[in-house]
């Protein structure tokens, strides 16, 4: 356990360390920033006002943002390190490759998510000293969406970092899976749905095996209980969940998705050539 602190300690010095760190929260920072100078804080949108329209904003920019971040910046780590020659040094140091696997994505859990929560902690901050209400429970469940969003996507990348065996490759492969979940939204699944008719249930049910749009959808929920903009799709979803079934499966979902797939990544790469 000492030896998987200390890798994720170390991995937490070389991120912050990196360019990819400081143009990642320059980003994120940035994006509120310019949130407040566009004044969405006085806008009012299905009567979100104030504070819940600036983090409903901002929670559908880092759907976009996010994932890719993560994937990109994760999937060079493995990699990475295969290219460099640092798994030679690795084997002659008394750390498991267990603890150096999780350590290393407990690490990087930390400086991704981190930005993420304090940019959303100094809207809160900025809103109490300004005099705005303060929406705790849109607070609190948006940063747990963002929580387990960032853990699913760093799964992911873990597995692709275990399996490529150059950065390039692995960066490609990112790409690709970032870009084919952003296709597989809502939109893309009713145009299949009309031309090929197929079941409703089953087009549903593929949409909520994509974290984006489960994550979309959750998203929604806490503004549009009813889901009125997902259109006919929104009974399927309330009748098989109901809004808070919904609402602890967009939690719990990615979250186990993120588990498999790193645990998916460890046993590769615990099996495989390392050098």
């Amino acid at each position: 356990m000492n030896h998987l602190f200390l890798t994720a300690w170390t991995d937490i010095l070389e991120s912050l360390r990196a360019r990819w760190f400081a143009v990642y929260t320059f980003v994120f920072g940035g994006i509120l920033v310019l949130l407040f100078a566009l004044g969405l804080t006085e806008s009012r949108v299905m009567g979100f006002t104030g504070l819940s329209r600036l983090m409903l904003t901002y929670l559908q920019l880092s759907m976009a943002i996010l994932p890719v971040f993560v994937l990109v910046t994760t999937v060079r780590s493995l990699s990475g390190d295969r290219e460099s020659g640092v798994f030679e040094y690795l084997l002659s140091l008394p750390v498991s490759l267990s603890a150096w696997y999780w350590g290393k994505m407990l690490g990087r859990f930390v400086m991704v998510y981190t930005p993420v929560l304090l940019a959303m902690g100094g809207a809160m901050l900025w809103g109490g000293l300004t005099g705005v209400e303060l929406p705790w429970r849109i607070f609190l469940y948006y940063s747990a969406l963002l929580m387990v969003l960032t853990w699913c996507f760093l799964g992911i990348g873990m597995l692709v970092s275990s399996v490529a065996r150059s950065v390039d490759v692995a960066q490609g492969t990112a790409f690709v899976i970032w870009l084919g979940l952003l296709l597989f939204l809502d939109l893309i699944l009713l145009g299949v749905m009309v031309q090929q008719y197929a079941s409703p249930n089953l087009v549903i049910g593929i949409a909520l095996a994509n974290p984006l749009q489960v994550f979309r959808t959750a998203g929604m929920m806490l503004f549009d209980p009813q889901l009125v903009l997902l259109g006919p799709s929104a009974y399927v979803i309330l009748d098989h969940f109901g809004n808070l079934g919904f609402m602890v499966y967009a939690l719990a979902y990615p979250l186990l998705l993120g588990t498999l797939m790193a645990w998916i990544g460890y046993q590769w790469f615990r099996r495989g050539d390392l050098p």
